[in-house]
């Protein structure tokens, strides 16, 4: 598992506000990725709310614009299983580099919580569900979270 060696933050997120925005395919995987990602940021005192999307290609457009309409940072949850064609890898890099550019262009975090998997038990495995290995939700939040601070704290 890629877990192995995450660090451990501490993150309090008193007065920052964060939108989770999030695909709709794979809905037990996803809607595991949002509770992680809740549970972190409540623990955290952060302030969120949740924005669905269609699917991983949309996140990129609605994290630019809740970013835009004032979210301190944005958590992308998403799940992109591999198939049999190559929509796997234009969908997975669209994601991927969409996510990066708003990250730069607002000058805001986007905590990437988007599941690329070669299938579906990996993505379980991941979704911070019952018998998960890994919580990929509570740790996009938590990246969100401390980039927030890091930035705030370079700011000054």
């Amino acid at each position: 598992m890629s877990g192995a060696g995450s660090p451990t933050l501490t993150v309090d997120g008193t007065g920052i506000t964060v939108v989770i925005v999030a695909g709709s395919w794979h809905e037990v995987v996803t809607d595991g990725l949002i509770a992680g990602a809740q549970r972190f940021l409540d623990d955290a005192g952060a302030t969120h709310s949740l924005v669905r999307v269609p699917g991983s290609f949309e996140l990129p457009i609605v994290s630019k614009a809740a970013l835009d309409a004032g979210a301190d940072a944005v958590v992308a949850l998403g799940v992109i299983i591999r198939g049999g064609t190559p929509h796997f890898e234009y969908v997975s890099s669209a994601t991927t580099d969409g996510l990066t550019r708003v990250a730069l262009d607002t000058g805001k975090p986007v905590g990437f919580g988007v599941l690329t998997t070669d299938d579906e038990q990996q993505a379980l495995d991941r979704a911070g569900i019952e018998g998960s290995k890994e919580d990929k939700g509570a740790e996009a939040a938590e990246a969100a979270l401390a980039t927030v601070v890091a930035l705030r704290s370079l700011a000054r």
